[in-house]
């Protein structure tokens, strides 16, 4: 599919990577992983063609179909949600209006014997068997198909785009690439905006393309989900294995001990070597003797033990003031988007130094009353601050407020005070900002850094009460253990929104569950929370529950959990052959496009084709008969 030699790219001077090589093949599932700023989005770059290469090849496959995810999404203004996704068929869009102006003019004229007449008629059959060719009949449906899987509702289609967060605007991006038919997707951050139901739609619909697909993840339990291999980059080098993520690390480790130990026998033997050489040098019946040893000493290729790169950020959070006991006070609070009834009677008391976690289900109210905490929304009802309090808050898309055309260095100063503008290089060293890197503008930032620097930016402002959503975005592994131990030692008040299990382990003493506009107390930690929910993980309970039977003894209806389990498994199996067809279809319309003379000579090749269109129609039709039994 595409092959990469030698591949190298610097920035100032310092290379990201160097004379990296290896290959894609379909099947492959790949996890890229590194740590923020390791040059991971750089090379989907490259691998996409949007940016130039400063060394080394990149051989494609020809006529290879690139989808490529961007962290940074930006949508024209004035198309609703399912006719920004109908831009993935540019070719089907581009035969419509085609149809569109002929049937308008054929509408208009009444030369119907002349010879433009019927260059016109022939014209348009031409088009429209091509429109049939490549899927315009059925691309409408296809298209609800991905958005509902990804979690958009039937009443979204015809909303405008920018109404949406940027969070939703990347699913609206996620849902054309995966309607284009490509035969390599590259995926930066995919599952950063999506819930757990959407996630999991995801793996299943990657688990089963029948292309390549390259992704960046901090998200370990996707990436073992979803890929088969795993390409680390680390100090310039990569590290490639064919093992899911978790394997990986686990493979690597007892590679890195492997070398060790050889290394450690193999200086063993060259000092015993050594202690040969100066023995016999002092004898000269020994001196050839001597000099033979010293041979096979400098022939010796030594051992190297591949090096980790182990800088973190240095993160500490300090408190600007003591506040009252009782930092927050809410009653009787309730919010609605229109008709949309979000938080009702919400009733909540946060005291001083309370380490909280909001937990739930998307579109809850976890960030809707953590906005209305920090004053970014109003809602009915009363919400009293404490005295002296002074609240720090990381939103969910805080890197999105970043100023691109600033550098990094620009966005701090300007975020400065006089008390602190002298701390602001210290500040960003210790969140690995050093040299020449202050220089970069915000636009050249990985999501990964642009969090960092966010979070560098909040260090300027005073605060005692710490209000963090979904903080973890984009951090790599080691950077969100940073942010983790910096939060624990945090003196003040912390409400952290997440779904991060690994993350909120020993981080609060206190979860409120967000659900059916309500919330729940849970005084304990959120290890505490999933015993009592009686399930091992955030999945179980973020998944939206299908409505199941109770028998007296409080048990699952077994029958109904069972079919339930049967339809799940048979839309499994639906999709994988409507993704094998899809590609099947593609490759014989490839054939006629390229090669029609021949492709027509050989024999079947009609009947083979449209049999497969027709087992096409019937398994979107039995895809939607078993995504409506399941609803």
């Amino acid at each position: 599919m595409l092959n990469i030699h030698k591949l190298s790219v610097s920035f100032s001077g310092e290379y990201l990577f160097q004379e990296i090589s290896f290959k894609l093949i379909s099947g492959d599932r790949v996890g890229l992983i590194g740590k923020n700023g390791a040059g991971k989005s750089t090379l989907l770059k490259l691998l996409s063609k949007e940016k130039e290469l400063d060394s080394g090849s990149i051989a494609f496959e020809k006529d290879i179909k690139i989808g490529f995810l961007r962290q940074d999404i930006d949508f024209d203004k004035g198309r609703t949600v399912i006719d920004e996704a109908y831009e993935a068929f540019v070719e089907i869009k581009k035969l419509e209006s085609q149809q569109n102006s002929i049937n308008k003019t054929l509408e208009e004229r009444v030369d119907y014997e002349s010879s433009s007449y019927m260059e016109l008629i022939k014209e348009l059959g031409e088009i429209t068997d091509r429109y049939e060719l490549i899927g315009g009949y059925n691309y409408k449906g296809h298209t609800e198909k991905i958005l509902q899987g990804l979690g958009f509702k039937r009443d979204d289609f015809d909303k405008m785009t920018d109404t949406f967060s940027g969070g939703w605007r990347m699913r609206i991006e996620l849902a054309k690439l995966l309607l284009q038919n490509n035969d390599l997707l590259l995926l930066d951050e995919p599952t950063n905006h999506l819930d757990i139901e959407s996630i999991i739609w995801l793996e299943e619909f990657l688990k089963t393309f029948s292309g390549a697909v390259m992704i960046v993840s901090h998200d370990k339990m996707f990436l073992n989900n979803v890929t088969n291999r795993t390409i680390e980059i680390s100090l310039g080098k990569i590290y490639d294995f064919n093992k899911t993520y978790s394997k990986y690390l686990i493979y690597r480790k007892d590679i890195k001990e492997q070398q060790l130990s050889a290394q450690k026998n193999q200086e063993k033997q060259i000092q015993q070597t050594e202690k040969l050489i100066e023995k016999f040098r002092a004898k000269a019946s020994k001196a050839s003797m001597a000099q033979s040893l010293i041979k096979k000493i400098d022939r010796i290729e030594r051992i190297q033990v591949d090096n980790d790169d182990n800088s973190v950020m240095k993160l500490y959070f300090p408190v600007s003031v003591r506040p009252g006991k009782v930092v927050i006070e809410i009653e009787d609070l309730s919010k609605n988007y229109d008709e949309n009834h979000v938080l009702s009677n919400i009733n909540l008391l946060i005291e001083r130094e309370s380490k909280i976690a909001f937990v739930g289900q998307n579109g809850e109210g976890k960030t809707t009353l953590a906005k209305i905490i920090v004053g970014e929304l109003s809602g009915n009802g009363k919400l009293i601050l404490g005295h002296n309090v002074q609240i720090g808050y990381f939103a969910q898309n805080q890197p999105e407020y970043l100023d691109p055309s600033k550098t990094i260095l620009e966005t701090m100063i300007d975020s400065a005070n006089e008390s602190n503008r002298s701390k602001v290089r210290d500040i960003l060293g210790s969140f690995l900002f050093q040299g020449e890197d202050v220089d970069k503008f915000v636009k050249v930032l990985s999501g990964g850094e642009r969090n960092r620097l966010a979070l560098a930016k909040m260090l300027l402002q005073p605060f005692n009460v710490l209000v963090m959503d979904e903080p973890t975005n984009h951090l790599d592994i080691k950077s969100k253990n940073v942010l983790k131990q910096a939060l624990q030692n945090f003196n003040g008040t912390l409400i952290v929104v997440s779904h991060d299990r690994d993350f909120l382990q020993g981080l609060t003493n206190k979860v409120y569950e967000f659900r059916d506009k309500k919330i729940k107390e849970y005084l304990g930690d959120i290890d505490y929370y999933l015993e009592e929910r009686k399930v091992d993980n955030f999945r179980s309970i973020e998944k939206k529950n299908i409505p199941k039977k109770v028998n007296l003894n409080n048990s699952i209806d077994n029958s109904e959990k069972t079919q339930n389990q049967k339809l799940k498994k048979a839309l499994r199996n639906v999709e994988s052959k409507i993704s094998k067809l899809e590609k099947e279809i593609s490759l014989l319309d490839k054939d006629l496009l390229n090669n029609y003379e021949n492709t027509i000579k050989q024999d079947n090749f009609f009947p083979n084709y449209e049999k497969k269109k027709n087992e096409l129609e019937l398994m979107m039709k039995k895809w939607e008969e078993i995504t409506l039994s399941l609803e």
